[in-house]
């Protein structure tokens, strides 16, 4: 008898399935814990419903999950989220039905500090701009605009949020002769890793108004919703730079494009958007102010992609399930609503369940 026979009375559903279909290596996961998910594209209440509404527990990469379908979820036990934000997911709810909502906090955090150092370094030297001038043999025009360069060396980085990700863009900034502030929701919680790296703790509008380069690095919730708004960007200095590989409505993007044209702000990268749908089957070219600026980076929210972030995110994504399944808890650190009180019996978390 396999192990994982137990878990073939289940019904799983996985959505995103052909926006972001099983890669081979999801499937090999699947084979091994016996798991047979229904594969489903569906990303409103009324093509979800009819598929989610007796699941016992449910794959999600980028699909909302409202109110609507929640709760009417009879039988689930978890939302396992093959990722990080959650923002999509009416999570309050689902503890109030009892149901774990579970994700994978630290699957890409170097892939995300590599990209955000890529989009400073490129913003600090202009590189988008130099390529363009030297395609149209504009060398002139580039010698005279790199002479007003800053050195990066001795300028200052500002992380609006230090968990995962923020130490791991410290750590690079400071490579590079940065001087490194930060600041968070709790500013009472223990510093000894931020002064370990050097970095100096203060209230965000300290951080705005030194910073030559502010990151955003933190949630998206009810209440840092464009957080970076005008009243924000107008305490920035002039001149600085904004980076977002978190969630795109952690910024106003009228206020932002404002700031950009006017040329209070000198650029920005922006890997996420809440104007741009990037998460949409065969999407047009997008059409937003954003995309007309030659002063700002855009990609399409791939600042945690790689090889590996996608391996070690599908791995621990469907850990978290076949746990549940199997009657325990997931890790503590991939549970997102630690205060549910799941309507099933649970044990433990068991570490070594997977061995």
């Amino acid at each position: 008898m396999n192990k994982w026979d137990h878990l073939k009375q289940f019904k799983v559903v996985r959505l995103n399935a052909r926006m972001m279909p099983v890669t081979p290596f999801e499937a090999e996961l699947h084979q091994r814990y016996g798991l047979e998910p229904l594969q489903v594209e569906a990303n409103t209440p009324q093509e979800q419903l009819p598929h989610l509404a007796d699941c016992d527990a449910l794959f999600i990469i980028a699909a909302p999950l409202s109110s609507k379908v929640v709760e009417r979820l009879e039988k689930c036990r978890l939302i396992s989220r093959l990722g990080n934000g959650t923002d999509k997911i009416d999570v309050d709810l689902a503890t109030r039905r009892g149901i774990i909502v579970s994700n994978v906090p630290f699957f890409c955090v170097e892939e995300m500090a590599d990209h955000i150092m890529a989009m400073l370094l490129s913003l600090a030297r202009k590189v988008p701009q130099m390529d363009r001038h030297f395609r149209v043999g504009a060398y002139p025009q580039a010698r005279e605009e790199s002479l007003q360069l800053q050195r990066l060396s001795g300028r200052v980085l500002g992380i609006v949020g230090f968990g995962a990700t923020g130490p791991q863009v410290a750590r690079r900034a400071k490579a590079f002769g940065l001087r490194v502030l930060a600041t968070r929701r709790n500013m009472n919680a223990p510093r000894q890793q931020a002064e370990a790296l050097g970095v100096e703790m203060v209230d965000l509008d300290t951080l705005l108004r030194q910073s030559d380069f502010v990151s955003l690095q933190l949630p998206l919730t009810r209440e840092t919703y464009h957080l970076i708004g005008r009243e924000a960007l107008n305490k920035m200095k002039p001149g600085a730079v904004l980076i977002n590989a978190s969630r795109g409505a952690l910024v106003d993007e009228e206020a932002l494009v404002e700031a950009l044209r006017c040329g209070h702000l000198a650029g920005a990268g922006l890997d996420t958007f809440e104007g741009i749908e990037i998460f949409v089957e065969k999407p047009p070219p997008p059409r937003h102010a954003l995309v007309e600026l030659e002063n700002v980076i855009l990609t399409p929210h791939v600042s945690g992609l790689s090889l590996q972030a996608s391996q070690d995110c599908t791995r621990t994504g469907v850990e978290n399930l076949v746990a549940v399944l199997s009657g325990h808890w997931p890790p503590p650190e991939n549970i997102v609503n630690k205060e549910v009180k799941p309507w099933f019996p649970l044990k433990p978390h068991d570490p070594g369940l997977f061995a």
